[in-house]
C-alpha cells in the first residue's frame, strides 16, 4: 500500500489550498473496512488528526477547531481523500500527512494495518 500526497504549498493568509492523498495497492489479507485520515504537525508542535473519512458511506469527522474551514472528502475514482481548506491562517503551517487504517482478516481474527505517506508542506504566510 503506497500513500501520496499532493497539493501542498505556499498561500496567502485567507487563501485556500486542497490536499489529494492518493493511495494505490492493497492489503495482502481481506480487508472489511479502511479509514483514509489526513494529520498535521506544525513547526516545533506534535502531529495532530484533523479529519478522517469512512470506507462505505464516507462517515467523516473533522477536528472541532478547524470543522468551519476544512472539509474532508473521498474521490473513489481515484482512490483518494482530499481536504479542502479554506480560510487559511499562519496557525495551518505545517507538514500535511494522510494515512490508511485498514481492519483486515488473519486467520479467525480482525486486525489492524496502518500506512502513511511522506506528507506534503502547507506554509500560510504574506
Amino acid at each position: 500500500v503506497q500513500l501520496v500526497e499532493s497539493g501542498g504549498g505556499t498561500v496567502q493568509p485567507g487563501g485556500s489550498l486542497r490536499l489529494s492523498c492518493v493511495v494505490t495497492g492493497a492489503p495482502s489479507r481481506p480487508v472489511e473496512s479502511y479509514i483514509l485520515m489526513w494529520h498535521r504537525q506544525p513547526p516545533g508542535k506534535d502531529r495532530e488528526m484533523v479529519a478522517s473519512i469512512t470506507s462505505g458511506r464516507g462517515h467523516t469527522y473533522v477536528l472541532d477547531a478547524v470543522k468551519d474551514r476544512f472539509t474532508i472528502s473521498r474521490d473513489d475514482s481515484k482512490n483518494a481523500a482530499l481536504l479542502q481548506m479554506n480560510r487559511l491562517n499562519a496557525d495551518d503551517t505545517g507538514v500535511y500527512s494522510c494515512s490508511a487504517q485498514y481492519r483486515v482478516r488473519v486467520g479467525g481474527l480482525w486486525e489492524t494495518r496502518d500506512y502513511w505517506g511522506q506528507g506534503t508542506q502547507v506554509t500560510v504566510s504574506s
